[in-house]
Formats: structure tokens, C-alpha cells, sequence
């Protein structure tokens, strides 16, 4: 009976893995894993369009073209209202 017990015995340690081999690439796993998410933060630093981007002549002309984005508020030259308010002829009250 005693060498059942130990071809059993015998057969469960093979079929388990090192304990030290599964420690081993755990920490491998985790030490890949911290550097891929280092890598990501720095990424996320980085700016998501180049410098200069938003002052391309294309981007600047469709602002300047478009009527609904170049007549918003902050965007509108004060001096039009001026102009407009000057060129309007007095109104009349009788």
C-alpha cells in the first residue's frame, strides 16, 4: 500500500509546477506590465496634435470663412459693430 501512496504522491509533484518558476514569471509579468504602463504615462504627456497645428493657414481659413464660427462671441471683431452702427443711417423720430 505504501507504494501507491508514493507513486501518487509522486505523481501530483510532477504534475504541480515549481514554486519558484511560478513566482519567478509572475514577477517577470509584473515588471513587464509596470514598464508598458510607465510607457503609457509618459505617452499621455506627449500632446495629441503638433506644434503649430492650430495655426495652419487651412485651419485659420475655415474659421475665417465659415460665417457660424467666425461670427461667435469672442470671435467677432468689435470693430465690425463700430463700423456698422457708423454706416447706419440716423433713424427719424418725428
Amino acid at each position: 500500500m505504501k507504494f501507491v501512496m508514493e507513486f501518487a504522491e509522486n505523481l501530483i509533484l510532477r504534475a504541480m509546477e515549481d514554486p519558484k518558476a511560478r513566482d519567478e514569471a509572475q514577477r517577470q509579468h509584473v515588471y513587464r506590465m509596470k514598464e508598458r504602463c510607465n510607457k503609457t504615462k509618459a505617452n499621455w504627456s506627449l500632446p495629441l496634435r503638433p506644434y503649430g497645428f492650430w495655426t495652419f493657414d487651412r485651419f485659420n481659413a475655415q474659421l475665417f470663412w465659415d460665417p457660424q464660427i467666425s461670427q461667435a462671441p469672442g470671435r467677432r471683431d468689435p470693430y465690425d459693430d463700430l463700423l456698422l452702427r457708423s454706416n447706419q443711417p440716423p433713424s427719424s423720430s418725428s
